[in-house]
């Protein structure tokens, strides 16, 4: 059974977010309006949404595969949003760089990042003198032969 998320659209006129297939694991989040970003640039997307994640949970944002297409990545990487950041006025954004010598337009109502709902696991840190394994050898060590 789907676990029910509490979510405000701040411009109405465009749909809630959906996952666009039965086995999609993250549902695509749009721009609520017309934004230029120029090149070699950061410029925030509107997404139109304040959502309180389940409990226990964050929500992750995460470039659509397509975004790379139009010469856009994530300035950020991928975005958290924490439980806490879900109050009437806390509408997601997406920090978009354009990595091309050309303005790059996203339109009103484009799907630009997906959101996945990522179980949250907190601990208490045990700070010890010696680690109980082995030295594997460093940052990316693995193939190196």
């Amino acid at each position: 059974m789907n676990k029910k998320v509490r979510i405000k659209r701040i411009d109405k006129s465009l749909p809630l977010p959906e996952y666009q297939t039965s086995g999609a694991a993250g549902f695509d989040l749009a721009a609520r309006e017309r934004v230029v970003i120029p090149a070699h640039k950061v410029a925030y997307v509107p997404l139109n949404v304040a959502i309180a994640p389940p409990t226990g949970h964050f929500l992750l944002l995460a470039a659509r595969s397509s975004l790379q297409k139009r010469g856009l990545t994530m300035a950020n990487g991928v975005g958290i949003g924490d439980a806490d950041f879900s109050g009437n006025e806390d509408e997601y954004r997406a920090a978009l760089r354009n990595f091309t010598d050309s303005d790059v337009v996203v339109e009103r109502g484009d799907r630009i990042v997906q959101g996945l709902f990522i179980p949250v696991t907190h601990v208490d840190f045990v700070e010890v003198e010696e680690m109980d394994k082995k030295t594997r050898g460093g940052f990316g060590s693995t193939g190196v032969q």
